[in-house]
């Protein structure tokens, strides 16, 4: 029989790249997005506070010349004008200052807001912004003695926003260029990865089943070059099952096929007599009985998994259905010196299944034990509840006095052609698909499926199944 070649398709058409979505070129448009926002909100933040610092720098500076002019001029304002005040006020004014002398509550000359002047009158000090002359002006005065004083004062000065941002558009413009970069340099260190990974999947479908994937962090990259591994892996294992299964299938199929073709050929050359005819035709029958029933059970199992598979679940009772089981296997078993042994509860013990397939996996099961137990050791067939309620459902049990299993064997028993590949010529063994065909049924009919050991030294087969749902909504 041959063997189905993996990865023999044609190569796919690589799939065309365009830049603009690509993991790289999207990571690093979101870093220059989030680095020009950055930019944007330090610059909403950081131009008003650094326009606020340049105007109280200018107000302080203001305000010392004010605390110095009024040194200057304490002793000489009741004097009357002088040559020293005309020439601080002209190196004020030389300075973009403008000078207001106060003598006892007059001002020298007009422009300065009589709130201002009033205040140096009552000899307390001024620090604020007012309307000089018409235009927006820092003002600081300072109160003498005799309602004397002198008032600076300085026009707010124009432009400062364009001052600040000459000043900070290089900063700004290097920290975008950073997050270009930065985006740029994470970008390639996300797509990598996945990058590897996508390769290993290509490989992986071109049926290269020795690849693996490098686990390295983050956490996130580790658990996906994990995964292709385990994938990888799981492939690798499930194609060399399938290669055991089919060459087990092949060499099942071709023994009978080789008994009839010989005999077939035997009759054809007319090498039998006419005294051999029937035990030759007894034997093609029962070679061809056994061919038939082992496509059956292929069919069977590659039509489990449809959604059309005939299921017929009734209530049934399964103490009925092991007591009319109990005639054909006992006789079986008697043919052969193996004691057969019924065990039942003596009453009723409902489920809720398909009795006929229900029928299939118990003389499955029997089959296989009656195959393997040598003579003089029991096969029991065993019913009970499966629990105290009536419509917990029921437990089925086959067991056996034979060879029985390992625990490695129990971990792959319901596997096709498992049991089959170990044990063949060291024991009697079936196709190999018997247990696969019974673990299938009994899940497809809501049941569960166990292997294990058996008290009487060999293998035990547990099939526990639902119970009536009629029951449950009468007993609720």
């Amino acid at each position: 029989m041959a063997l189905p070649v993996v990865g023999t398709g044609p190569p796919s058409a690589p799939r065309r790249v365009r830049f603009g979505r690509t993991l790289t070129a999207r990571a690093v448009f979101v870093t220059c997005a989030v680095a020009l926002v950055s930019v944007l909100v330090t610059a909403i933040v950081a131009v008003p506070l650094a326009i606020r610092g340049a105007e109280q720098r200018d107000q302080d500076a203001l305000a010392a010349q004010a605390r110095l002019a009024a040194e200057v001029l304490r002793t000489r304002l009741d004097r009357g004008r002088s040559t020293d005040e005309e020439r601080l006020i002209q190196q004020l004014r030389n300075q973009g200052i403008d000078a207001y002398l106060i003598r006892r509550g007059t001002v020298d000359r007009p422009g300065l807001p009589p709130r201002v002047v009033q205040r140096i009158e009552q000899g307390r000090n001024v620090s604020v912004r007012r309307v000089v002359n018409g235009e927006r002006a820092m003002v600081e005065g300072r109160a003498l003695p005799n309602g004397n004083g002198v008032v600076l004062s300085r026009p707010s000065a124009d432009g400062l926003w364009a001052q600040v941002l000459r000043g900070l558009w290089l900063p700004l413009l290097a920290g975008l260029a950073a997050g270009v970069v930065a985006g740029l340099l994470l970008a390639r260190r996300l797509a990598r990865p996945i990058r590897v990974a996508a390769t290993a999947a290509a490989r992986l479908r071109a049926g290269d089943r020795a690849v693996r994937v490098p686990v390295e962090p983050p956490d996130e990259v580790a658990d996906l070059a994990e995964a292709l591994n385990g994938l990888a892996g799981a492939l690798a294992t499930s194609e060399g099952r399938q290669r055991e299964f089919l060459l087990s299938v092949s060499h099942e199929l071709r023994t009978p096929l080789t008994a009839i073709r010989g005999y077939a050929e035997a009759l054809a050359d007319g090498v039998l007599g006419v005294d051999d005819t029937v035990d030759t035709g007894r034997t093609m029958l029962v070679e061809a009985q056994h061919l038939d029933r082992l496509i059956g059970d292929l069919l069977a199992l590659a039509r489990l998994e449809a959604a059309d598979f005939p299921l017929e679940p009734v209530p049934v009772d399964l103490t009925q259905l092991a007591v009319d089981a109990e005639p054909t296997w006992s006789g079986r078993c008697a043919a052969v010196g193996v004691p057969f042994r019924l065990e039942t509860p003596g009453r009723q013990v409902p489920a809720y299944t398909d009795p006929g397939r229900i029928r299939q996996v118990l003389d499955g099961l029997l089959e296989n034990a009656l195959r393997v137990v040598p003579p003089g050791s029991p096969v029991v067939l065993a019913v009970r509840p499966a629990g105290a309620d009536p419509a917990a459902g029921g437990v089925l049990e086959v067991r056996d006095g034979g060879p029985g299993f390992t625990d490695d064997d129990l971990a792959v028993a319901f596997e096709r052609g498992a049991l089959h590949e170990r044990y063949r010529g060291v024991r009697k063994v079936g196709s190999g698909l018997g247990l696969a065909l019974a673990a299938g049924l009994v899940r497809r009919l809501g049941g569960e499926i166990a292997a294990g050991h058996a008290p009487e030294g060999g293998a035990a087969f547990t099939v526990r199944l639902p119970g009536d749902p009629y029951l449950t909504r009468t007993s609720a």
